[in-house]
């Protein structure tokens, strides 16, 4: 169907079946192929039955997913070694829509009058759906697509980012503010944090692909949060890839936070963010925290803030000659993400349950009280677990899978959860104890 490694997003209408745009593989899909692919779904749905996956026997995967009861996504995957799993494809669903969401408004997409004008209007989506296509292909190791837990760095000096963010925020009457670190939230307000953590990735993503914007007024609709009234997303960037972000009502003025405020908070930081800077490009993690030499990457998420950090430094041993030369760092992303999915999708949970704080006054609304409020559920025929971990009767916390590059621990907590990464030297029986020591260390140090 298609080329090995590639996929394809497809967007038509529920009801008629019309293609509105098509986003990924340079090779399109034919449009015969394309109504099939609609034609089989509504057939289905005919017959009291919802498709929602299949594969092919060469290993291609096609997922679908109807939102709003008006447009359809298409996810639709080669085969071949690095074939996209269904996880993946399914998450991929779900952020486009929330991507659609974000730039449209649920309004605009739930009920389609004028399908030639929405066609029209789809295209300022495009460049941050073709950003959550490339997301995992990145050798940064971003891996909130995935996860839906903001991608963090925990700076050396938190504290005095955190202050001065918190007053620029105030400043600038709003309580949700947001500083961006080579695209990881290196701090933030409570209230920016406690968004949906969709609604989080989505406005990191949607910041970072304004580059070479030194500021912008972004009118932003939350996936979750406000779904029909918009908000607005100040954005600007303090040095290049150090962007402070505040999402707010009708006031005030780009220009008056751009010129008032923005140089008289944020200038006696230059050093601190350069610093902050360097070392995102060696590691999400502070200095102060040190791993060992023959850990390749790790993840460690946190259940109760749904944030995340990633690091794949190695901290040199006594004897570097011994180490074994570690693969490429788009490699290991890789290698986590697949066991990511692996450990998600067979023994730990994938909770994404939020509170959505009060947002930021518009004209429209004045400011909602708290509410309970989640992601877009994922319907039964939905569910991330494989068939067989159901015959458990306990919740397992810990797992371990051996490969040819590397060996893979995963430890669940009731906090946190670890996916890490290792040398093929460490020995089996150590991969729990590695782990154990890994997550104490980094939470001990950073309070993460």
């Amino acid at each position: 169907m298609l080329q090995a490694d590639t996929v394809q997003l497809l967007c038509l209408t529920a009801a008629s079946g019309v293609p509105l745009f098509s986003r990924g593989s340079s090779k399109q899909l034919p449009f015969s192929v394309i109504g099939s692919l609609n034609g089989v779904h509504m057939f289905g749905a005919g017959q009291g039955t919802v498709l929602s996956s299949c594969e092919t026997e060469r290993g291609s995967r096609v997922v679908w997913r109807v939102f709003q009861d008006s447009l359809m996504l298409i996810a639709v995957s080669g085969g071949g070694n690095k074939a996209l799993s269904e996880l993946h494809l399914r998450r991929l669903l779900e952020n486009t829509w929330n991507c659609m969401v974000l730039v449209l408004g649920r309004d605009e997409l739930a009920n389609v009058r004028n399908v030639e004008r929405l066609k029209r209007e789809l295209r300022s989506c495009y460049r941050l759906i073709d950003r959550l296509l490339e997301r995992g292909g990145e050798d940064q190791g971003f891996m909130g697509d995935l996860t839906h837990c903001a991608d963090c760095l925990v700076p050396a000096q938190p504290g005095i980012l955190q202050e001065t963010l918190d007053s620029f925020t105030q400043a600038a009457d709003s309580e949700f503010g947001c500083l961006l670190i080579r695209g990881r939230v290196a701090v933030a307000t409570d209230k920016w944090l406690r968004l949906a953590p969709q609604e989080v990735i989505l406005l990191s993503t949607l910041a970072n692909s304004l580059s070479g914007v030194t500021s912008c007024d972004y009118p932003v609709f939350l996936p979750q949060g406000s779904p029909t009234v918009a908000h607005r997303l100040l954005c600007f960037q303090l040095l290049p890839s150090a962007v402070v972000c505040v999402l707010c009502g009708p006031s005030p003025s780009l220009h008056r936070v751009e010129s008032e405020l923005v140089g008289s908070f944020w200038s006696p930081l230059v050093e601190t963010l350069r610093g902050c800077l360097e070392q995102a490009e060696r590691s999400s993690l502070p200095p102060s925290v040190s791993l060992r030499w023959d850990i390749q990457a790790l993840l460690v998420i946190n259940r109760e803030t749904r944030r995340s950090v990633v690091a794949s430094s190695r901290a040199s041993s006594q004897n570097p000659s011994e180490a074994p030369p570690l693969s490429s760092p788009a490699r290991r992303w890789e290698l986590l993400r697949h066991f990511y999915m692996f450990a998600v999708t067979r023994y730990f949970t994938s909770e994404e349950v939020t509170t959505s704080p009060t947002l930021p006054a518009t004209p429209a609304t004045p400011a909602a009280p708290a509410t309970q409020a989640s992601s877009t559920p994922a319907t039964p025929h939905e569910s991330l677990h494989e068939d067989f971990s159901k015959g458990f009767t306990h919740q397992p916390t810990q797992c371990y899978l051996v490969t040819d590059e590397c060996k893979c621990y995963g430890l669940q907590t009731p906090q946190h959860q670890l996916y890490l990464l290792t040398d093929l030297s460490v020995p089996t029986f150590a991969l729990r104890s590695v782990a154990t020591l890994t997550l104490s260390a980094v939470t001990g140090a950073t309070g993460f």
